[in-house]
């Protein structure tokens, strides 16, 4: 069940990064001609600074070390992509015994 999470973890992660760098690109540009080029851009932070915190979350969860910040990656990845987020969330609450 761990070995899920992780892997559900960093998808949803990866999803966040990819999300959070196409608003980015696409807010840059699009902002630019309209002079809000700067602040549309800085949108794509917040899902890329979650992407990448549920990533790290979903390596712990693979290694089974540190269950505090594997469950925190596992919430934070609800906010990148719901629905792989939310068995996340289960699948490491339920194997809290296989950690370290």
């Amino acid at each position: 069940m761990v070995k899920a999470a992780g892997v559900l973890t960093i998808i949803a992660g990866c999803v966040g990064i990819g999300i959070g760098a196409f608003v980015s690109v696409m807010g840059g540009t699009i902002g630019a001609l309209a002079g809000l080029g700067g602040m549309l851009a800085a949108l794509g932070a917040a899902p890329i600074g979650l992407g990448i915190v549920a990533l790290i979350g979903g390596i712990f969860a693979l290694r089974r070390r540190v269950w505090g910040f594997a469950l925190t990656g596992a919430i934070l990845s609800c906010f990148c992509f719901l629905p792989l987020g939310v068995l996340a969330i289960i699948f490491v609450s339920m194997g809290r015994r296989e950690f370290a």
